[in-house]
């Protein structure tokens, strides 16, 4: 088979318009979603609900907010900081299993 330009031109858009359809995998994430931007976005999530659950507490304790309103921003924040917590203790155990592999 003699490979001509137009055939490359053909085979080359073939695969752009491949490469553009949306790939479905079995966690739905957005294709510009990697790892890092994971981890910004879990640690800007914990930080903006223990910044919840404080400015609730200071409410309460104004009485400008229920108890139940406390307690359900509390208990979301201590869900992030367990969440980044434990990304925080994997991210350490996979660092300190790549310390210990032989060069």
């Amino acid at each position: 088979m003699k490979t001509t330009p137009t055939r490359a031109l053909a085979a080359y858009a073939a695969a752009a318009i491949d490469a553009a359809k949306p790939r479905t995998t079995a966690v739905d994430h957005p294709p510009e979603a990697d790892f890092a931007a994971l981890l910004r976005n879990e640690f800007a999530n914990a930080v903006s609900a223990l910044r919840r659950a404080e400015a609730t507490a200071v409410a309460g304790l104004l009485g400008k907010a229920s108890l139940h309103e406390v307690v359900e921003a509390v208990s979301a924040a201590e869900l992030s900081l367990q969440r980044v917590t434990a990304i925080r203790d994997r991210v350490i155990a996979a660092y300190q299993e790549i310390l210990r592999m032989p060069i």
